[in-house]
């Protein structure tokens, strides 16, 4: 969608406008938020994140109309927003717990927290390898295998052909694979 073709729809009803923009950029943002918080967010986190995106896309262009291509735009916002949430994130993670603490009574031995840790290192580290194949790739891998999206889903998504999208998933898989590989991470261990 174009920034011009939005602003005219926002002159003529605001939910609209909101809607077709929402509609047609969920699925890219949704995969922007997935990328940025990695496995260390749930997926009402990931939610929350994507409703903020939005929220800022709407408010930003209903002040400031942006010329040509939105896609750029909202991938800016998208991609900060999930940097911030991830950053805030992390924060929160790092609390202490008290005896009080609801989640204390979860924990059972040092061996859950070990495990527990052991299994955090392997998602940060997976999602850092995703990270590093760069953009569409990374996209891709997250929407087939975390989303479970088609190569025709995703292929509309990113405005590609399916055949496209099914070449990059194997090549992005190989070289996911390599660079787990490198950190000494087998496909056995995921």
């Amino acid at each position: 969608m174009k920034g011009e073709e939005f602003a005219a729809k926002l002159k003529k009803s605001r939910s609209t406008a909101h809607k077709l923009l929402f509609d047609e950029y969920y699925n890219y943002v949704a995969a922007i938020a997935a990328n940025r918080l990695g496995l260390a967010g749930s997926r009402e986190d990931i939610e929350e994140c994507i409703s903020d995106i939005f929220a800022k896309v709407f408010f930003s262009l209903e002040k400031e109309p942006v010329s040509g291509d939105l896609k750029g735009f909202i991938s800016t916002v998208a991609k900060r927003t999930g940097i911030d949430r991830f950053r805030s994130l992390s924060r929160k993670t790092g609390r202490t717990l008290s005896l009080d603490d609801e989640t204390f009574s979860g924990v059972s031995s040092d061996d859950d927290l070990e495990a527990d840790n052991d299994k955090r290192e392997l998602q940060r580290i997976v999602a850092d390898c995703i990270e590093s194949l760069g953009e569409p790739d990374s996209t891709i891998v997250i929407q087939k295998f975390y989303y479970d999206k088609s190569s025709h889903q995703i292929a509309e998504l990113l405005s590609m052909k399916p055949s496209a999208v099914r070449m990059r998933v194997k090549r992005a898989a190989d070289k996911l694979r390599a660079a787990l590989a490198e950190r000494g991470i087998k496909e056995g261990q995921l």
